[in-house]
């Protein structure tokens, strides 16, 4: 059995592998490209780019390639395979229509050209959403080799990497001036400026002189960046396109074209490798990751919420030995007879484990909490050991999550029928395995669901059939029936001392006795516990004056937990709705296990007050009370939607806000369940220490 001391050591070894820009690879198997003319090996020769969804930060509706008539995509068999969240937030990696060769640069290579005439009903429709696209700032997002296409352009603080690339222009946006393109000859009023043209270059790691390179030296290497310049170029001559940097823009004008008008687009790009030997392919991330100014921001967060917590604890800890002290002084000697009635903990002895109304809904919700506090912890672990890479961060996130949503769902059964028979529970209820089984699920499936008929009334790529995502619902909700059913069976099939003595088997300090901490035949005497506590609490009422300071201790109080993921809040929110890559995972780790510290120590602060008070409902209490810092994080989910974003339309602020509610959701039921389980644990030992 390992000492303390080698645990927190190794504990401490584990968050600083974490953390360190060793983990950057994100996979750890790399592909070698060869020059196929050089040595004539084909395998690996032949680069290929994919297509992800087209999207916005001004309207959060993303469409597919196909939509705004691009050049159409050949080889649709070779697309990457979808995973189930790429399905749900409607990522499909498409196999494009750029066909490179490794180490041969191509210049001006036209891939198609789209025909559009006035008056012709499809064309008009075409234009229109092209229009809609580029007043909208839609941007694609691709991938070769794993990492993203970034658009590489300075800033006046500093270099930024951006993995979005603009569809075009319209009125100088604001990625056009800081990007250094030349806005001079984009600068006409109500007019369009489509990029149709691309330079690409594809900066590789040669093999010149490294293991993996034997036998090809200098013809074959690994990819370490692709980076793209687009370009509007009004090409005169389809068959013979110009893309020298005279070439005039292609502008489409704000108007109708006019009957038998026509506007022809012409598709190009250019291609162009560059060997670099200083950059390592392990650490291809950091011209991407290195461009955005965070990783000092984190680092304060992290400290500053570490004082939090000490000072938390600090305070937690002194109550406690104040009270153990006079407790051990007084507590059998000036206290006794009728004068007990006078003093919280005599109170405390019988009364602290009654049953709470709407015992059903609260082991429910507890149920579905831990189940989502162990799915993060595991997503959280996979992500440091860079087993999801950020190319797909939302759709590797959200499939791991449901993943293990469905093999933990056991968990929450056994903790919801815990919770449910130990305070009061007396036999197995169908209702209450109904209701484990569609709380969470439910409340997320309407959401989603409305959401899904906004998609789909838009054509966006998002949208799923309305058939497949009730089939789904239903199979999903079957299987989570089932499981819980008979977890619940055999947590009822344990008699409650069983049940008690398993969970306190650990507490050397406990009354020896078959009561464990508690009599459990108090439990199924409820109408004698409740008109006990009726006689010694029915005076115990709080004037308005006490209720509003303790209102005001919670609100003040829970806001130490939010402060601890403030920072990392913001950059989460980027990285959902502004495709901001994000990949300190470990920092997030860090903060993860400071914030679950954070948030036990305000509860049970905010606990240990209530019940000095005599207010015995802490259960409810305590889970709302650590909740509340989900409200905190709706009001902040809120200022980030009027400040950082730039939506006017319905339909995506309503998919903002319902995708939010999802997000507050689930972050209440993990905030509510740390908070009950760190008030369970801290008033179980008060327990042990009174001794009537």
């Amino acid at each position: 059995m390992l000492s303390p001391n080698v645990k927190i050591s190794l504990f401490i070894i584990f968050l600083i592998v974490i953390v360190s820009e060793g983990w950057t690879s994100f996979y750890t198997s790399p592909t070698i490209y060869y020059n196929s003319k050089k040595l004539n090996n084909t395998c690996n020769s032949n680069i290929k780019l994919f297509f992800n969804k087209l999207s916005s930060n001004k309207k959060l509706i993303p469409y597919s390639y196909d939509y705004f008539d691009f050049c159409k995509i050949n080889n649709e068999k070779k697309n990457k395979k979808q995973n189930i969240g790429q399905i749900l937030l409607g990522q499909k990696d498409k196999s494009s229509f750029y066909n490179f060769e490794f180490l041969k640069d191509d210049y001006c290579h036209k891939i198609c050209t789209k025909n559009y005439i006035g008056n012709d009903k499809n064309s008009d429709i075409i234009i229109e959403r092209l229009k809609e696209g580029l007043a909208m700032d839609y941007h694609h997002y691709w991938i070769v080799d794993n990492i993203p296409v970034t658009w590489c352009y300075k800033l006046p603080d500093r270099n930024y990497c951006n993995s979005l690339i603009s569809m075009g222009s319209y009125l100088q946006d604001e990625v056009l001036l800081n990007s250094g393109y030349d806005v001079d000859r984009v600068n006409k009023d109500n007019t369009y400026y489509l990029f149709n043209h691309v330079d690409l270059t594809i900066t590789y790691e040669s093999g010149e002189k490294k293991e993996w390179g034997t036998g090809c030296d200098d013809n074959c290497g690994r990819i370490i960046a692709v980076e793209a310049v687009p370009r509007s170029i009004n090409h005169r001559s389809p068959d013979h396109p110009d893309c020298s940097s005279k070439a005039p823009p292609l502008e489409i004008p704000a108007d109708k074209l006019k009957p038998n008008e026509k506007l022809d687009i012409t598709y190009t790009y250019s291609i162009y490798f560059k060997k670099n030997n200083t950059i390592k392919w392990s650490s291809r991330w950091n011209y991407i990751l290195n461009s955005m100014p965070h990783t000092n921001i984190h680092l304060s967060s992290i400290i500053f919420s570490f004082l939090i917590f000490i000072i938390l604890t600090g305070s937690i800890t002194w109550s406690f030995i104040n009270f153990k002290n006079n407790f051990h002084k007084f507590g059998r000697s000036k206290f006794s007879g009728e004068n007990q009635e006078e003093h919280w903990w005599n109170f405390f002895y019988y009364d602290i484990f009654i049953s709470p109304k709407n015992l059903i809904l609260l082991s429910a919700l507890l149920g579905s909490g831990v189940q989502i506090f162990f799915i993060v912890l595991i997503i959280l672990i996979f992500s440091n050991f860079g087993l999801l890479s950020p190319v797909d961060t939302g759709s590797s996130l959200l499939t791991v999550f449901l993943v293990f949503y469905v093999i933990l769902c056991t968990i929450a059964g056994n903790v919801s029928s815990r919770i449910y028979k130990r305070f009061g529970g007396k036999k197995m209820l169908i209702s209450h395995c109904c209701l484990n089984t569609l709380l969470t699920p439910g409340f997320v499936f309407i959401l989603y669901f409305s959401m899904n008929l906004i998609h789909w009334k838009y054509e966006s790529s998002a949208a799923i059939p309305l058939m497949k995502t009730i089939i789904i619902f239903i199979c999903l909700l079957g299987y989570l029936f089932i499981n819980i059913f008979f977890t619940t069976h055999a947590v009822f099939k344990k008699s409650l001392l069983e049940m008690w003595n398993d969970s306190s088997s650990e507490d050397d300090d406990l009354p020896n006795n078959n009561l464990s901490f508690i009599d459990p035949s108090l439990l199924f005497r409820k109408d004698a516990i409740e008109d006990k506590l009726l006689k010694k609490n029915q005076n115990v009422k709080d004037s308005f004056v006490e209720k509003l300071i303790i209102f005001v201790d919670r609100i003040i109080v829970t806001l130490f937990p939010f402060s601890c993921i403030l920072i990392q809040s913001f950059f989460i929110l980027n990285s959902i709705w502004a495709d901001q890559v994000y990949s300190m995972f470990g920092i997030l780790f860090i903060n993860f296990i400071i914030f679950v510290a954070i948030s036990s120590a305000s509860t049970i602060f905010l606990c240990f007050s209530d019940i000095r008070r005599k207010h015995y409902n802490w259960m409810w209490n305590s889970f709302l009370t650590s909740g509340f810092t989900a409200v905190y994080l709706f009001i902040y989910c809120i200022n980030f939607f009027f400040t950082k974003l730039e939506i006017e339309d319905t339909a995506s602020t309503i998919l903002y806000f319902g995708y939010t509610l999802i997000l507050v959701f689930l972050f209440f039921l993990l905030t509510g369940s740390i908070g009950f389980f760190a008030c369970f644990w801290f008033i179980r030992k008060i327990h042990n220490v009174i001794k009537l």
